[in-house]
């Protein structure tokens, strides 16, 4: 059995903390009495996946075992997850991958041949071919693609079938192969509680015309937070798009969790709290930090991007989406939920070299943005660990890099309309349709490797609850030109921040350092 989260009080005898600062880490003394908060010990993974597959296939919740469900002559859709999960890319072969292979299986015994397979990338740039093969292995890759295994086209009108409009006026409007199939069997994998479930199929296969009904300031702004569903109005309007599917199409949810296990051997004192550092942990840092802090920002970057996690996977249930996320939920919190008492004057936050947006990419401004303010933010049940109006002190350079394939939108955003306004509200209705609908943003998305035109200003607007809790934001080690288009502030140090954040906090104020990755979710009361 692993131990709970733990939150630990600094006093004297606290070793330096690990801090995460994009490519580049640092051992870091935050002030007496600060609480640091650990997620609970790495869950052992399942000992025999494989079998706990087949099991689940065979016995799921909610409707019949999967071979029940297939025959001759109908027309099967495989969904899975993108390469935005899970964070960091899991060693192969990807559990997606081996519940693929047995669905296949399970297929091809039952006279199925009309099969196709779609990552559910909604406006999220398109898998290259070496992507999709990692991700469903050399196997399928090599007798699906490229005419039945492909990414989802969220702009291609003749792919796309309105299945019904919500009772709040939501349209839910999907891939058409997937709508007009007999089954739809989705593959996913749960990383954390606002993935999965009802977000599936109605994110993963939508066009901008399904999605912008939630990814809108108002809703993000009433999801507190995207990580505890009964709080989130975007999950919420999730479930009408579900009840709407539900009564059109028929989906089997294959979902898993995986554990903390985030960085391989070589890395592993990354993965343990200081404080258990044997020699041998304490001398690899030193001897990492070093080559780490030797190379050039791009070679760190291809290095750290190479890097697989060696998860282990904890639980694999199957069904009607609906009773299997319930399971899942409580597998993905036991692993990353710790009772934390209060929210402090100023919450801590190291932010790693990846986000769900620039996997074999570049992390641009708006993605450190989304980040810190949209993803570690919004790590909470309850409340967030920095109290209305306290500060937020994020570690990250905040360079202004930007990568020209993947995200061409994000820089005509950064550069024009972050210099007239950072308002959510105002940069919703000035300048949504217009990136929305821009035909040389369109045609990147469909036909290159870059996010959809609106993709940054979503992601800007993934921090506006953020932005409407806190009183000031800080990032250590910011670029100062960039944080300050961006309407935040740069530190050099801790102290200097801590010294900025006083205008705000007063003198003594109390502080939340949220220890991540591995991730850790607070539980805030």
């Amino acid at each position: 059995m692993s131990r709970p989260g733990f939150v630990l009080e600094v006093d004297e005898r606290t070793p330096a903390l690990l801090v995460h600062e994009g490519e580049g880490f640092r051992l870091e003394r935050l002030p007496l009495g600060s609480r640091v908060i650990y997620p609970p010990e790495s869950l052992p993974g399942l000992p025999d996946l494989t079998a706990r597959i087949r099991h689940a296939l065979l016995n799921p919740l909610g409707c019949e075992p999967l071979p029940d469900l297939l025959r001759p002559g109908m027309r099967l859709t495989i969904v899975f997850d993108d390469l935005s999960l899970p964070l960091p890319p899991m060693r192969t072969p990807d559990v997606r991958q081996r519940i693929i292979e047995q669905v296949l299986e399970l297929a091809a015994a039952r006279g199925v041949d009309d099969v196709e397979l779609i990552a559910g990338n909604a406006l999220h740039r398109r898998m290259t071919p070496a992507e999709l093969k990692r991700t469903v292995g050399e196997r399928v890759f090599r007798s699906f693609f490229p005419e039945h295994l492909r990414n989802h086209d969220a702009e291609d009108r003749a792919d796309l079938t309105e299945v019904g409009t919500t009772r709040h006026g939501e349209v839910v409007e999907i891939n058409r192969r997937a709508a007009e199939s007999d089954l739809i069997v989705y593959v996913n994998i749960t990383l954390t509680a606002m993935s999965g479930g009802p977000k599936s199929v109605s994110v993963g296969l939508a066009s901008y015309r399904s999605l912008r009904a939630h990814h809108n300031v108002h809703t993000l702004r009433h999801s507190k937070s995207f990580n505890d569903p009964p709080h989130s109005a975007m999950h919420q309007s999730y479930n009408r798009m579900a009840g709407v599917l539900d009564e059109h199409v028929k989906i089997f949810q294959i979902e898993t969790s995986v554990n903390n296990d985030t960085f391989p051997t070589q890395l592993g004192f990354l993965n343990k709290r200081e404080w258990e550092w044997s020699l041998k942990d304490q001398a690899s840092y030193l001897a990492v930090k070093r080559a780490n802090d030797m190379l050039p920002p791009r070679r760190r970057r291809r290095l750290w991007h190479r890097t697989a996690a060696p998860y282990g996977v904890t639980s694999v249930t199957a069904g009607a989406p609906a009773p299997v996320h319930d399971v899942t939920l409580k597998h993905v919190l036991r692993q990353q939920l710790t009772e934390v008492d209060g929210p402090a004057d100023i919450g801590v936050f190291g932010l790693p070299y990846i986000c769900p947006y620039n996997v074999n990419s570049i992390m641009n401004p708006i993605l450190v943005m989304c980040l810190g303010l949209g993803y570690f933010f919004n790590l909470y049940r309850g409340q967030p660990i920095v109290r209305p109006g306290g500060v937020a002190i994020y570690y990250h350079p905040v360079r202004n890099e930007f990568h020209p394939l993947h995200h061409p939108s994000y820089i005509d955003f950064f550069e024009e309309v972050l210099a007239e306004t950072t308002d959510p509200a105002q940069i919703e209705a000035k300048y949504e349709e217009q990136f929305a609908t821009d035909p040389w943003y369109v045609h990147l998305y469909r036909n290159s490797y870059a996010y959809h035109g609106v993709h940054p200003l979503y992601m800007w607007y993934w921090g506006a609850h953020a932005m409407e809790h806190l009183g000031d934001v800080i990032f250590v080690g910011g670029d100062r030109k960039t944080t300050t288009l961006m309407g935040f502030r740069s530190a050099s140090t801790l102290e200097d921040a801590l010294e900025m954040a006083r205008d705000r906090v007063g003198r003594s104020p109390s502080i939340n350092y949220l220890h991540a990755p591995p991730l850790t979710m607070a539980d805030v009361r």
